[in-house]
């Protein structure tokens, strides 16, 4: 373990004693690096986080935001979420005590294939209560997070020069086509969702397969109601996006087109989780990012 490590550890113990004082602590995990944040277990039911956001104001309030978010999307969600043990906001720490489950990213990816639709059509009735929920009842929690489809293309551009040496030489040239292609049409009714719906934060019980938990409400905001979706296509793939599209039930979007933009959204994303594992040498992101070029940019 380096000096920083052993730091960040010691400042676990130390957040959980001042806040918990008749709290034993026996062991703290880390459990690893988000594009947000740093996450540890204590003692196997507490999972401390602490935000990777180096201003602190902003920091302190994202938080603050977060605690707030969750306590609202309880009454929301028909999966279980996090329950705040206490948050430190100078720190950039969010404490709850751990749901049951196992991250889905953990799993073997072949067990992943084997369970991908029964797992995304949980996802899609999730998503059929987030967005169904009026915009103004959370207008003073969340902020609208919806750019130009340009933009995201323009982003994913970036994140693929980055990462490009490790795509394979296959899947090269449907990517470049993709990155010189107009998107898809813009249009769409921003709907409140996860916005970060990705396989790190949805928790399964590795028995039954079922969802046990969503974690990591950080990002949630006011937008596409396709991007979650793309999430879904970009993680576990097309047949899984069409088992959530199945379950989700709306009156405001068209299928079709938010198909269309998830696939969008899927094939925009992968570079960024691809660079994400790379930089911080978490094989877990980079090998399923590799994995999903198969089915986002086949030769």
């Amino acid at each position: 373990m380096t000096s920083h490590s052993r730091d960040r550890v010691a400042d676990v113990r130390s957040v959980v004693a001042a806040h918990m004082r008749d709290y034993r602590i026996d062991s703290v995990v880390p459990l690893g690096e988000g594009l947000d944040n740093l996450a540890y277990e204590v003692n196997g039911e507490l999972i401390v986080r602490f935000s990777k956001e180096p201003d602190l104001a902003r920091r302190a309030a994202l938080v603050g935001h977060e605690a707030r978010v969750l306590a609202a999307v309880a009454d929301i969600s028909p999966l279980p979420v996090p329950e705040p043990a206490f948050t430190v906001a100078e720190q950039g720490c969010l404490a709850y005590h751990k749901l049951s489950g196992e991250p889905l990213l953990d799993m073997p990816r072949h067990q992943r294939s084997a369970h991908g639709t029964s797992i995304a059509a949980t996802l899609g009735e999730l998503l059929t209560a987030l967005h169904a929920v009026p915009i103004q009842r959370l207008a003073d929690l969340v902020d609208a997070d919806h750019q130009p489809l340009t933009e995201w293309r323009h982003e994913a551009t970036a994140n693929y020069a980055t990462v490009a040496g490790r795509v394979p030489e296959a899947h090269r040239r449907p990517v470049e086509a993709f990155l010189d292609a107009a998107p898809p049409h813009d249009g769409c009714t921003p709907t409140f969702s996860h916005n970060d719906l990705g396989i790190e934060h949805v928790l399964i019980d590795p028995v039954t397969w079922t969802v046990t938990g969503i974690i990591d409400w950080s990002d949630a905001a006011v937008v596409d109601p396709a991007y979650d979706f793309g999430l879904i296509h970009r993680d576990l793939g097309p047949a899984a996006t069409r088992a959530a599209i199945r379950t989700y039930r709306t009156d405001a979007n068209d299928l079709a087109a938010l198909g269309e933009r998830a696939l969008f959204y899927a094939r925009c994303s992968v570079f960024e989780d691809l660079a994400h594992g790379i930089e911080t040498g978490q094989d877990k992101y980079v090998d399923k990012s590799l994995a999903a070029l198969e089915w986002l940019f086949q030769p």
